[in-house]
């Protein structure tokens, strides 16, 4: 009888035993496993931001009369080369709005005009500076929103142009190497106005 109770006594100490050992591999396995990364919050999707639209840009339909236009604005002066001869854009009337402009992808842009063309609002200009970092990720990540809503698009390295309705957008991002600011500029024109200015 004796024999029988050692017999269970050392059963249970080998048993007792083993599951110690087993815990003490699990607990080195699990110290040894490196610890896990913490994940980066993404940044803000573009499409999440409003400045990203350039609609928000058009503070006044196209086509308004500048007597009629509801925005406070001043003339700017353009000055350009006497030997080179007049671009298109320059021989039109443009006006910045009085106060801050309205932000474009994320930003402060350094200038919002208004141009108009006999009188009645044609063309939008704006113009943002980004860091040289991280101008082509912004330009794309703003070219994608540009796109989603646009029609007959032409995207480009530097360069996204698309038409949402009547308005042609052109959006262009010009590198300059050696600066720390990379200029990116929107173009928005009046399809009606630019096709019937063009008429034969």
């Amino acid at each position: 009888m004796s024999g029988t109770r050692h017999l269970r006594t050392q059963v249970r100490t080998a048993w007792a035993v083993g599951v110690l050992a087993m815990s003490a591999a699990c607990v080195s396995s699990t110290s040894r496993r490196p610890a896990e990364r913490a994940v980066p919050t993404p940044p803000i999707a573009a499409a999440t931001d409003p400045s990203y639209d350039w609609h928000g840009l058009v503070l006044t339909p196209f086509g308004t009369l500048f007597k009629e236009s509801p925005v406070p604005l001043h003339e700017v002066l353009q000055f350009r080369d006497e030997a080179h001869p007049a671009s298109e854009a320059e021989n039109r009337d443009c006006y910045a709005i009085d106060g801050a402009p309205p932000r474009f992808v994320g930003r402060q842009p350094d200038q919002l005009l208004l141009c108009f063309d006999h009188d009645r609002l044609n063309r939008i200009e704006a113009s943002v500076r980004l860091g040289a970092d991280e101008a082509a990720q912004v330009f794309a990540q703003a070219c994608a929103v540009w796109l989603k809503s646009g029609a007959a698009p032409v995207p480009a390295g530097t360069t996204c142009e698309g038409r949402d309705g009547g308005i042609a957008f052109s959006g262009r991002l010009a590198a300059v190497p050696g600066q720390a600011a990379v200029p990116l500029s929107m173009t928005l024109i009046d399809v009606a106005m630019r096709d019937a200015a063009h008429a034969p």
